[in-house]
């Protein structure tokens, strides 16, 4: 898919109440989860013992962690959607979150990002974005979100 880009903040309200992009599938690896696990010190086995996984996970393989599935959302944005005009992006916050399936290892996934609001802040814009993940082939999303970002002139 295409890169959106929004010329500016105010071109950027335009898009309140719509869906802003969808992004391009994006593959979860094995080596991702384990990179994350480390990262994380979150190595339960059902991220990264794939032989116990196979053998005791209700889904028959490992699966990512739910805040691996989330910290992807900065990545997916950038893939999808340019704001000019800003200087820098930041993550404010998440208002809610829920993961609401698994994300197998090897599956893709991809984002969902509607504009919900967009308010005036000093010297930029706070951006509300409800988000959904999706995994390929199912009709089930993994994960939804509120997420809270700032751009900065």
């Amino acid at each position: 898919m295409a890169q959106i880009v929004i010329p500016s903040v105010a071109r950027l309200k335009e898009w309140v109440g719509r869906e802003v992009a969808v992004t391009d599938w994006f593959t979860v690896s094995q080596e991702r989860i384990d990179a994350f696990a480390g990262a994380t010190e979150d190595d339960q086995w059902i991220h990264v013992d794939r032989k116990r996984a196979a053998e005791e996970s209700p889904y028959g393989t490992t699966v990512a962690h739910g805040f691996l599935t989330l910290s992807l959302l900065p990545h997916l944005m950038r893939q999808a959607v340019e704001i000019q005009g800003m200087r820098l992006g930041i993550n404010y916050g998440l208002n809610r979150v829920r993961f609401t399936g698994p994300v197998p290892a090897g599956s893709r996934v991809r984002a969902r990002f509607r504009l919900a609001a967009v308010e005036d802040i000093a010297k930029g814009v706070q951006t509300t974005w409800n988000v959904t993940v999706e995994r390929e082939g199912e009709a089930k999303p993994v994960l939804v979100a509120e997420w809270i970002t700032r751009r900065h002139e």
